[in-house]
């Protein structure tokens, strides 16, 4: 469990990426399943959803990086 807790602590977008494309995978895969899809076209939907999953966790965390650069540039300097 303690190697878990260490690889979000190290890697915090990767979790919420593999977090998010789990449950946006399952939630297409219970929405489409009567639909009648040929593999090919479950693989590409499944990819692109994993895809898009990594593009929201990026997009999300462009607000981290604007506010650790906001806090970096009003720390006082040390000379």
């Amino acid at each position: 469990m303690s190697a878990l807790k260490n690889f979000a602590a190290r890697h915090p977008r990767l979790l919420a990426w593999a977090v998010l494309a789990v449950g946006m995978v399952a939630i297409l895969v219970w929405s489409a399943r009567d639909v009648g899809l040929l593999p090919g076209q479950w693989a590409a939907l499944i990819i692109a959803t994993i895809g898009l999953a990594g593009l929201c966790v990026w997009i999300i965390g462009w607000e981290d990086e604007e506010e650790e650069a906001a806090e970096g540039n009003n720390a006082p300097s040390k000379q």
